[in-house]
């Protein structure tokens, strides 16, 4: 991703902007009067739909950022024309956008829980708990894991992302010694009691996989949090060592890179490029092959293996698989048509996949959920109303990194649909065009400060407001 940085920092109103997204449907991109343009889409989904639709019937699998936003932006534009029942096992939503925060003791994970009742409350969802174990698009029907039989006249899967065994870990392991902690909930908690019980000299390893991964700058954040805490919780000699299977960071290097060598200088260790990493989770010995020193062994004390993964029940018998839907290049993933997150594979008509198990051209990431999900939601309504999804999508997606206890950076992209190569790509306009009062392109915090770190917050509250509530 080519980004490119700019002075000041963002405004309230470009965080509020930023974080609920303005899709063509809504008529106007702005949230002032002086900054209302009108919409490039004439007829909106909610105006086709209100037209035309009736009784049909909508099933969402997966209750994480993208299925939320997907379930309840089809009620709110769809309205009594459809039914929309969302399949998730669980209640209760943690977020794994700011559980970084909870390494350093910043937030404790209740801080990230959110309740999906204003789903079924305020917009009509119909909630079935369970999950989806498998999809017959012949017959447009799900299976559930109580063994019912949900009917649909449109799907929408939402089933996020599951861990492999690597480095010689198990499952367990991450559960019980080794947490990976890349879905905010108990293992969250379990590393941030692993790295309280530090003491001065220990070694913290954190592991990150080749991308595409979730939440491309997370990692590096991580490793930022944790230095910090280490550095002001337990002594200056503690040390925190980044092994990255990829070449280079992978997000907001500039950033990450000044980080890494000045605030955290001396405590920060960054090895790209790493390769034939082998974890014992008894000793917590870890060696790696370093591409330029070798062959490597370090004694840690707390080992953070961020490991490869891919979409949920795409691995081999899994329902994902078995419905032919893991029809990326590698077979980890699920690729769409980005006008409408419709499914490519043979046979999968009316079946669409969002958020991070979906190959879209977007980086994996609670933003980048919500924002495709509403794209998603139009285009389903335009479809089930008789017409065809919106041909010039925009989405935006917007970072917080907090980099210290105090202080914080961001990074933003705008993305428009590129109809030559049939995918979403970053925006290049040589800042001139604005999208929702943005330059059209990638840019990135040109400071670590205070304010930034405030302005997290609101973005976050935003965020999760729009998602759930």
């Amino acid at each position: 991703m080519h980004r490119s940085r700019v002075k000041g920092a963002l405004t309230r109103r470009h965080l509020m902007g930023l974080a609920a997204g303005f899709l063509p449907l809504k008529g106007w991109a702005g949230d002032d009067e002086d900054d209302k343009r009108p919409s490039a889409s004439s007829t909106s989904a909610a105006v086709l739909a209100s037209a035309g639709l009736s009784g049909q019937r909508i099933v969402v699998a997966g209750g994480g950022m993208a299925g939320m936003t997907a379930a309840k932006y089809l009620r709110l534009w769809g309205g009594s024309g459809v039914q929309v029942t969302l399949v998730e096992p669980d209640a209760v939503y943690t977020s794994s956008i700011m559980s970084n925060l909870v390494l350093n003791g910043s937030r404790n994970i209740d801080s990230l829980r959110f309740k999906r009742d204003a789903l079924t409350t305020k917009y009509g969802v119909v909630r079935k708990p369970g999950q989806v174990v498998a999809v017959d698009a012949l017959a447009r029907t799900v299976t559930v894991s109580d063994k019912s039989v949900l009917a649909y006249d449109r799907l929408v899967l939402a089933p996020g992302v599951s861990f492999d065994d690597a480095h010689g870990l198990t499952q367990a392991d991450y559960e019980t010694r080794t947490p990976h902690a890349w879905r905010a909930g108990a293992q969250t908690t379990l590393l941030r009691n692993q790295v309280a019980a530090m003491r001065n000299g220990d070694i913290f390893v954190m592991t990150i996989p080749k991308s595409p991964y979730r939440c491309p700058p997370g990692p590096y954040e991580r490793a930022c949090v944790v230095a910090d805490y280490l550095k002001r919780a337990k002594g200056p000699n503690c040390k925190v060592l980044v092994l990255d299977e990829n070449l280079a960071i992978q997000a907001e290097r500039h950033t990450f890179e000044l980080a890494f060598s000045t605030l955290h200088a001396g405590v920060i260790e960054y090895v790209p490029g790493v390769s034939h990493i082998v974890i014992d989770p008894t000793t917590k010995r870890v060696s790696y092959v370093d591409p330029v020193g070798g062959t490597q062994v370090v004694p840690a004390r707390v080992v953070n293996p961020i490991v490869p993964h891919r979409a949920s029940g795409s691995a081999a018998g899994g329902w994902l698989a078995r419905a032919g839907l893991n029809n990326s290049a590698d077979g980890r993933w699920a690729s769409v048509d980005v006008l409408s997150y419709e499914s490519t594979a043979p046979g999968a008509q009316g079946v669409h996949v969002i958020g991070d198990a979906a190959s879209c051209g977007m980086p994996k990431a609670g933003h980048v959920a919500n924002q495709e999900a509403k794209i998603c939601a139009d285009a389903i309504l335009r479809l089930l109303a008789g017409g065809q999804p919106f041909g010039q999508p925009v989405a935006n997606s917007a970072c917080f990194s907090p980099i210290t206890a105090t202080k914080a950076s961001w990074l933003t992209a705008v993305y428009q649909y590129d109809a030559t190569e049939r995918k979403m790509k970053v925006a290049s306009s040589g800042g001139q065009t604005l999208v929702n009062g943005l330059p059209a392109t990638a840019t990135e915090s040109s400071s670590i400060d205070g304010d930034n770190f405030e302005n997290m917050s609101i973005w976050f509250r935003t965020l999760m407001a729009d998602t759930t509530a």
